[in-house]
């Protein structure tokens, strides 16, 4: 066929970068809430995820995706999952690089240290996470149980990867998965029908036999979970393996795989259980609380991941931008994709301010101000980042124009953030249930006024709109707010903290044009509709990877 024209003014892909090394806000804010961290390991693994061999497990592990197979070729029961081999590879190295369970081996700035490798897995692949945020989240929920934490806990914190389907006593490491909502439930688990049952005691401690289902049971082949169920006390939390001690399969029925807008690499699970063993983790009947302390972990992944999806469509937008042509200039040259761009970059760093603030309270467990600052932070944090996440990815597709709308069997990788975007909004509580758990949280901690006046301090008489945005946040937290106002309580706290933290970590022009649009009223909400009088430049120069 002959030629009928070349293509030129298309820009190349984005590969081949170190996404640590080429990350300035990441590193300042890791800098400024881990002091004296090394951080060789985080250069090495931004440095492997932005390879090409990665980017290429990631567009393969989300295009060939998850197979459920019930039966074998002569009917017996199988009830597992097939993987293309690019999802074990992303796997082996989120296990490997300790975002799993490894930070509760209790080494210094270890939860800050997996955060910032979080958000920067994130960028290449997010949905394989969802296993690794599981398993960080119920490690420490075991210590109920002192015989599964015992023999557990070293497999749930080991860097070894192992996806055979085989008794857990046979691998050197193990993921743990969550098991909570049901088809009638949601969010409100109390509502949940599955029954347990006492049998006995063994060597695990209580063992019950479970009826019922789960309508939504992510990675299905993690070694095991941790689920609700009703007991005569109330909802009790159980764990849940794959195998039994005696080396048989537990009977878990996988009834099918759930049809996701994204998060395509992950399987997603609606299950049953018909007799399927499992034992008390805890006390019987306060399986909710217990349930409320997991989410506090895997509510900060949910920001988390935002944040780091948020800052893989900004790079990307910037890239493209950079190379892009139209009208006789670069596009990001032209003032008003500038001004977006900014605007996007001032969302994107805040974002990662907010959510490596909240990951270090992880650090210091037996500081007052941090764990009230967790038990506020957690829900804001979890609300504000993710509700703006759906938005900053539209925006940002924008920028590549019909490119960026294209999928191309998974190369087109800003398609497939758009999709993962929605999911760490609604996961462990969307909006609503967010904003009121902030409520709660102000009232059980009672200064929680308090708290957060210290915590914006350190960034009061810096700048004059700051301070008249903070001054009645304090009030607003200990008064009794209604119902109907919690969102907006969430979200200017979010922006309060979020500017506090610029302050302290980024430059003058970040935080001078975040306190102008976002605090100021100087802002028309949508992106690229910053005030004229802002210097652009070194936002921008900040923000390119």
């Amino acid at each position: 066929m002959a030629a009928t024209h070349e293509v030129f003014n298309q820009p190349a892909a984005l590969v081949g970068i170190n996404r640590f090394a080429g990350h300035r806000a990441l590193r300042d804010a890791v800098r400024f809430n881990a002091p004296g961290l090394d951080t060789g390991e985080l250069e090495r693994l931004g440095a492997t995820l932005g390879s090409e061999a990665m980017l290429a497990h990631a567009r393969l592990a989300n295009v060939h995706t998850p197979e459920l197979r019930t039966h074998d070729r002569v009917g017996r029961r199988l009830d597992t999952v097939e993987f293309h081999p690019s999802y074990h590879a992303l796997m082996a190295l989120a296990v490997g690089s300790g975002l799993h369970g490894t930070p509760w081996a209790g080494e210094a700035h270890a939860h800050v240290q997996r955060a910032a490798g979080f958000m920067l897995f994130t960028e290449t692949e997010p949905s394989t996470l969802c296993p690794i945020s599981m398993t960080y989240a119920v490690t420490p929920a075991l210590q109920g149980n002192a015989a599964l934490a015992s023999e557990w806990g070293p497999r749930l914190t080991s860097r070894a990867y192992d996806p055979r389907f085989v008794p857990a006593s046979q691998k050197p490491g193990v993921t743990m998965g969550m098991g909570m909502t049901e088809k009638q439930g949601g969010s409100d688990v109390r509502a949940n029908t599955t029954q347990a049952v006492r049998e006995g005691v063994d060597a695990w401690g209580e063992r019950f036999r479970l009826t019922g289902h789960k309508w939504f049971l992510s990675a299905p082949m993690c070694d095991a979970f941790l689920v609700l169920a009703q007991t005569p006390a109330g909802p009790s939390c159980f764990f849940l393996p794959r195998w039994r001690p005696d080396g048989t399969a537990n009977p878990l029925r996988i009834q099918r795989l759930k049809d996701k807008l994204g998060n395509k690499a992950n399987a997603s699970a609606e299950v049953e259980f018909e007799d399927t063993h499992a034992w008390l983790v805890g006390e019987e009947g306060r399986g909710v609380p217990q349930i409320l302390e997991m989410g506090t972990l895997t509510r900060l992944d949910c920001a988390l991941g935002t944040a780091g999806l948020m800052r893989q469509a900004l790079a990307q937008a910037l890239h493209h931008t950079a190379q892009r042509s139209a009208f006789g200039k670069p596009l990001l040259q032209q003032p008003l994709m500038r001004n977006v761009l900014a605007d996007l970059a001032l969302e994107s760093e805040a974002a990662t301010a907010l959510a490596l603030r909240l990951a270090r309270t992880l650090d210091r467990p037996g500081d007052a101000h941090e764990a009230a600052m967790r038990r506020l932070l957690t829900p804001i944090a979890k609300f504000w980042i993710c509700k703006r996440g759906s938005a900053f990815a539209q925006e940002a597709m924008e920028c590549l124009g019909g490119n960026g709308y294209v999928e191309e069997r998974g190369e087109g990788v800003m398609a497939r953030i758009y999709r993962e975007m929605p999911v760490n909004s609604i996961w462990e509580g969307a909006g609503n249930i967010m904003a009121l758990d902030l409520l709660r949280a102000a009232r059980k901690e009672g200064a929680a006024g308090e708290a957060l006046q210290r915590e914006l301090a350190p960034a009061r008489g810096a700048h004059a709109a700051f301070d008249r945005f903070a001054a009645a946040l304090p009030a607003r937290i200990d008064e009794s707010v209604a119902e109907s106002q919690a969102r907006r309580l969430a979200q200017d706290v979010a922006l309060a903290v979020q500017a506090a933290l610029l302050r302290q970590h980024s430059t003058d022009a970040v935080f001078e044009a975040f306190c102008v649009s976002r605090l100021g009223g100087d802002w028309g909400q949508a992106f690229g509709t910053l005030p004229s009088r802002l210097d652009l430049d070194p936002i921008l120069e900040r923000a390119v990877p």
